[in-house]
């Protein structure tokens, strides 16, 4: 990471990323207690690490990196974002919004408000996902 990402990292977690990435991890926790929410909780575990720390990475989908379409970029993953949307991705978004609109109010907040924006966009549906350095 360069010296940049590592200070927006750390201002990140003191304004907001911190309480947003603890919201992934019970997300994941929940999805691993139910044993059939294992490919979610996978899912929800590595975005609540991008969501600790966003700056200097960034999400695509997996058939971007490999170029071949597999069980979360195909029609598999679809159903699986649509159950994830039902079960956790609209309160993992909302939470997103609300905080990016509270940071939107300061002129040094709106960079991160931007990410908390993009984070409620992978919040929505994030199988079929992966995070690149950016």
């Amino acid at each position: 990471m360069t010296p940049v990402s590592i200070l927006l990292n750390i201002l990140w977690i003191l304004i907001g990323g911190a309480w947003m990435a603890f919201g992934w991890l019970v997300a994941a926790v929940i999805m691993a207690v139910t044993i059939i929410g294992l490919p979610w909780a996978r899912a929800a575990f590595n975005i609540a690490v991008y969501t600790l720390l966003p700056f200097g990475s960034k999400a695509v989908s997996r058939y971007e990196v490999t170029g071949v379409e597999d069980i979360g970029t195909g029609p598999l993953g679809v159903i699986g974002n649509i159950i994830w949307f039902v079960l956790a991705g609209w309160w993992l978004a909302l939470g997103h919004l609300v905080t990016a609109l509270v940071l939107a109010v300061t002129i040094i907040g709106i960079p991160f408000a931007w990410a908390h924006l993009k984070l409620a966009g992978i919040a929505l549906w994030p199988i079929g996902k992966v995070i690149v350095p950016a």
